[in-house]
């Protein structure tokens, strides 16, 4: 594989994580109905989401920057810790937030080298 071709690949694998925490904010800015009711049953309200949506939004931000992409990775691990805890406590299958903080580090020590070297030794 070439140095372009790994590049490519890491700038979308990079976006497709963005993605999914812009698209999960802006959705809770606009707070569909059906939302507003399962983010009520854990004790979230619509003023607690929207702050949560600046956070998964500037949180993405900061990883597709090269420069802040290790900040941003912390931030997103944090966030969905955050998340595994809210599932964890309120019965809620945790699958799904696990298997997102598992592809943010996979695709953040694939684009990072200093996080490999870090963490991996």
């Amino acid at each position: 594989m070439t140095d372009k071709t790994k590049n490519l690949l890491q700038w979308i694998a990079a976006g497709l994580v963005g993605a999914i925490f812009v698209m999960s904010g802006i959705m809770k800015f606009n707070l569909p109905p059906d939302m507003v009711e399962k983010m009520a049953s854990q004790g979230i309200t619509p003023t607690i989401a929207k702050t949560l949506a600046v956070i998964e939004i500037l949180s993405a931000i900061l990883f597709l920057i090269p420069r802040t992409a290790v900040l941003g990775t912390l931030l997103l691990a944090a966030y969905m810790g955050g998340a595994i805890a809210v599932h964890l406590t309120t019965g809620q299958d945790i699958t799904a937030p696990c298997v997102i903080q598992a592809i943010i580090w996979i695709v953040a020590v694939w684009r990072n080298p200093e996080l490999k070297t870090r963490l991996l030794g």
